[in-house]
């Protein structure tokens, strides 16, 4: 048992601590990064994170939901840190961020490939930093010898060819919901979705004028109003699935939301499959488990003829 646990409740960040004679863990959920998307909640395996829609005042804007833990289920495994699209979560031990169900390959990772060609972005071009919803990509532009340069207006065509540029993503707290591919100049992104799915707005059932789930949508394109600005509708190029709409959505079932896929580094354990139950449609898993089925028979097959060779 620990000597101490903690639990701090700011405006910025809920934190969990474990302290023992030499080991120190803690779980620190940064709200600027929550979006309220429930997938910590699914994922946990103790059922320690809620996830709550929060009230609304007539006239106001709807809230992303609250999320909270119980500090007596949580055993600071680290999988609410791996799932999280927004990178909300951090679990560390000793104040190094080292998962055990990482180590031992017991839980995957989500795949953010994102690629990025610094060499086709124009050295003028404001697209990019603008590009991101959550503000998560930073352009910087150097002179040939290494100087800074902010303001590129006054400079010469020749000058602004000769500039430096890097581009830098923040991975850790990115979705992936590509917007910068299609917003930046063409080829300097390449982004694939670690979340796919489905996701479907029943009109008739969707309250006229109702914006709730457009309100929390961290991404800003992936719902849209209509012309009339009576409904809402989905642009699924952009949607991550997350789940932060269906959640504050008042009518029950007006919104439908199915994750078909998920992106993962490769996984050993039968914990996954527990998760990805909660997480994801049936399609998806018993796909998962037959390409794990299939895997597992081919390195049966690989052992025996490595056993004859022998």
């Amino acid at each position: 048992m620990p000597l101490k646990t903690i639990k701090k409740e700011t405006q910025d960040a809920l934190t969990l601590e474990w302290v023992l004679h030499v080991k120190n863990y803690r779980l620190n959920l940064d709200k600027k990064h929550c979006v309220g998307c429930q997938i910590c909640t699914l994922a946990c395996p103790k059922e320690a994170i809620k996830t709550a829609k929060q009230p609304k005042t007539q006239g106001e804007k709807a809230k992303k939901a609250k999320v909270d833990i119980d500090l007596a289920k949580c055993n600071f495994c680290g999988i609410c840190d791996l799932l999280c699209p927004y990178g909300a979560i951090k679990v560390t031990l000793n104040g190094e961020h080292m998962l055990s169900v990482v180590e031992k390959e017991s839980f995957p990772e989500l795949i953010r490939d994102i690629q990025v060609d610094a060499s086709k972005y124009p050295a003028g071009s404001r697209e990019c930093e603008e590009a991101c919803p959550l503000d998560l990509i930073t352009v910087t532009r150097a002179t040939p010898e290494g100087k800074a340069v902010k303001d590129v207006s006054s400079l010469s065509q020749k000058e602004k060819a000769g500039l430096q540029i890097k581009i830098d993503v923040d991975k850790e707290h990115c979705p992936c919901c590509r917007i910068c591919e299609f917003k930046c100049p063409d080829g300097v992104f390449r982004v694939r979705k670690f979340l796919n799915g489905k996701i479907k707005i029943d009109q008739e059932k969707c309250p006229e004028g109702c914006k709730d789930c457009l309100d929390v949508c961290p991404v800003t394109d992936a719902l849209y109003l209509s012309e009339d600005g009576k409904k809402v509708h989905v642009n699924e190029m952009f949607c991550v699935y997350c789940g932060a709409c269906k959640l504050v959505c008042p009518v029950e079932e007006a919104l439908e939301l199915k994750r078909t896929k998920i992106r993962h580094t490769p996984v050993k354990s039968g914990a996954w499959n527990k998760a990805l139950e909660r997480l994801a449609s049936p399609m998806e898993i018993s796909k998962e488990l037959k390409a794990k089925g299939s895997v597992r028979v081919r390195e049966s097959v690989e052992k025996l003829l490595a056993r004859k060779r022998e």
